[in-house]
């Protein structure tokens, strides 16, 4: 058997960058979308805090379990960021299990990222591989690669900004060593991208899943009481509908006979969604482990575009890659959900998916609505079915001819009035028939300040708003009042509805897509 090990790293766990490089780390931010600056001072070998629960100390894991190839794909990523994920993961795996730790460039052009990583990758005697792509390919496809070129029996993709805790590796590895079409999935921590100081995301003994809304963004939700009845302890591992995406340990055949990710899904997103549902829909499982943990930096912002595939493409690249899943693994039904939230996808080009629906024919998989009634059940808790879109695109001012516009913020914010773009987005507005009035997640409320951006009340879809196409009135049934805007400062309110008043006179106009 595996025995709990401590973590033979001894550095500090964090440390505060100085003052006097405040300009160095402002550019580093920049640059890199986390401050470089600071992670460069700090060491390669640092301890970070043990965030298991107390019980994951006291588990055995078998000594046999599966060889393991770590693949890390990276473009353009900090130095220090990038060797500190793989020496941590050096530092903290069972040397009988780690086969191999796998880099795959994505087409970099940094210059630390050339010959002085080859030569700093001579120390680990070939236990390191760097595979270089000749293009830029993006994340999915060069994550197939990397399972493509990997030798370990399992393979366990983390992203390039890691730094993983103690003993993480058994506990995720032995799910899969007792069923190989078990996906595993680490509980992630939080590394701030300013201080790089380590902290966990959420209390230690509170236990989160992978769901979604119907406009396909990742969400995560408490383990409901069903699932955890399923465990007879709390540090136990436990089914998710889906996950993050970016750390997870598979069976690297069951992976490639599940066809590993969907080729035509381009650069970044919805591949997380993609794997999740397939191996739900076509018989394997996902767990998340609560006794592997694994650091991670949340960047401030992409740093960099996506590159010649997404320029290439004509409308929004994810929104492609979440037509592409839910057109192969949605029913009828949960597909309108998703055009309902995302009105434009419905013309968009998502490309061929003839030979992901023959997958998923060769795999006899179940339907989306089984998977919804079984695993994902508490999506509809958070995330009702969507009504229909009684109207949509563009809600222009009458008076004005400005489009209201969430003007980019986040709730709470008050809603705006620009100059209409026609390309959607920030000026999208549906209101649906139950009376919400919603802008991509968000909704539109309003009270005595005004018209504002709100975080939509979880397990709702109904609203307080109806639309009058004689009047063009847009009324609030609660305050009985009319949405208008001042003719002078341009403010948006609630006023008295008047039908002769133009300022309270709105109109949607059809968005025509630009592709």
């Amino acid at each position: 058997m595996w025995k709990n090990v401590s973590d033979p790293a001894r550095m500090v766990m964090h440390i505060n960058c100085l003052p006097t490089k405040k300009n160095l780390a402002d550019e580093s931010e920049m640059e890199y979308g986390m401050n470089i600056a600071c992670s460069d001072e700090i060491s390669m070998h640092r301890s970070v805090r043990d965030s298991r629960l107390e019980e994951c100390k006291h588990w055995d894991y078998p000594y046999d379990l599966p060889k393991t190839s770590v693949i890390i794909v990276f473009h353009n990523e900090g130095f220090s960021v990038l060797m500190r994920t793989v020496h941590s993961v050096i530092d903290r795996s069972p040397k009988h299990i780690l086969h191999e730790i796998v880099l795959v460039d994505d087409f970099s052009d940094k210059r630390d990222l050339r010959e002085k990583l080859d030569n700093y990758l001579l120390q680990f005697n070939g236990l390191v591989k760097l595979i270089r792509n000749d293009e830029r390919e993006g994340l999915i496809r060069t994550r197939s690669r990397g399972a493509q070129e990997a030798s370990g029996e399992v393979i366990v993709f983390l992203d390039a900004h890691c730094e993983v805790n103690t003993n993480w590796l058994p506990p995720l590895l032995a799910p899969i060593y007792r069923d190989r079409t078990v996906m595993t999935v680490p509980i992630i921590d939080g590394i701030d991208h300013k201080t790089f100081e380590y902290r966990p995301v959420y209390g230690s003994d509170a236990h989160f899943r992978g769901i979604f809304e119907w406009g396909m963004l990742y969400k995560e939700n408490e383990v409901p009481k069903r699932e955890q009845r399923r465990r007879a302890h709390n540090s136990e591992p436990y089914r998710s509908p889906t996950h993050a995406g970016g750390l997870f340990a598979i069976n690297r055949e069951y992976f490639l006979e599940l066809g590993a990710y969907d080729p035509g899904l381009l650069v970044w997103g919805g591949e997380n969604f993609e794997l999740s549902f397939k191996i739900w829909q076509c018989g394997g499982s996902i767990e998340w482990v609560p006794c592997s943990r694994v650091g991670h930096v949340y960047r401030g912002f992409m740093p960099y575009n996506f590159g010649k595939l997404a320029q290439a493409k004509k409308g929004p690249l994810i929104t492609i890659n979440y037509k592409r899943v839910i057109e192969t693994w949605f029913d009828d039904t949960h597909k309108e959900y998703f055009y309902t939230r995302e009105p434009l996808a419905r013309y968009l080009d998502m490309g061929d998916i003839s030979e992901q629906l023959a997958l998923k024919k060769r795999l006899n998989c179940k339907s989306f609505q089984w998977f919804m009634d079984n695993i994902a059940y508490d999506v509809y808790d958070k995330f009702p079915a969507l009504p229909a879109n009684l109207h949509w695109g563009e809600l222009r001012s009458v008076a004005t001819d400005g489009c209201l516009d969430s003007m980019g913020h986040q709730p709470p914010a008050i809603m705006g009035l620009s100059h209409c773009h026609g390309g959607g987005n920030n000026q999208l507005i549906r209101l649906n028939a139950a009376g919400q009035l919603g802008v991509g997640e968000r909704c539109v409320e309003a009270d005595r300040q005004g018209i504002k951006l709100a975080v939509c009340r979880l397990g709702t879809v109904d609203g307080p708003w109806n639309y009058d196409e004689n009047t063009k009135h847009l009324l609030h049934r609660t305050h009985k009042k009319c949405m208008a805007v001042h003719p002078t400062s341009q403010q948006l309110f609630l006023a008295h509805c008047d039908v002769n008043d133009g300022y309270q006179q709105w109109w949607f106009k059809a968005i025509k897509p630009r592709w």
